[in-house]
């Protein structure tokens, strides 16, 4: 998804936004922050595109991911 030239919103704020506050107990907001930032990219090279709601899925996904193993852990 592209933004305006100049704009310094992210495309995916809400995305992000609605992540940073479904796993405030769980993650720190910058592994929430890197989650959307590695979805983004991965959709990019699997599909070609980086609509929100995959980026928003995927992003899910790895943040359930990262928990389960640190409940494993501690």
């Amino acid at each position: 998804m592209s933004r305006p030239p100049g704009s310094g919103a992210s495309p995916y704020a809400e995305v992000e936004a609605l992540l940073k506050d479904e796993f405030a107990g769980v993650h720190p907001a910058t592994t929430v922050t890197r989650c959307v930032e590695a979805a983004h990219y991965g959709a990019l090279e699997v599909t070609g595109s980086a609509h929100p709601g995959l980026v928003e899925r995927i992003a899910r996904k790895h943040l359930h991911v990262l928990a389960l193993v640190a409940s494993e852990r501690g």
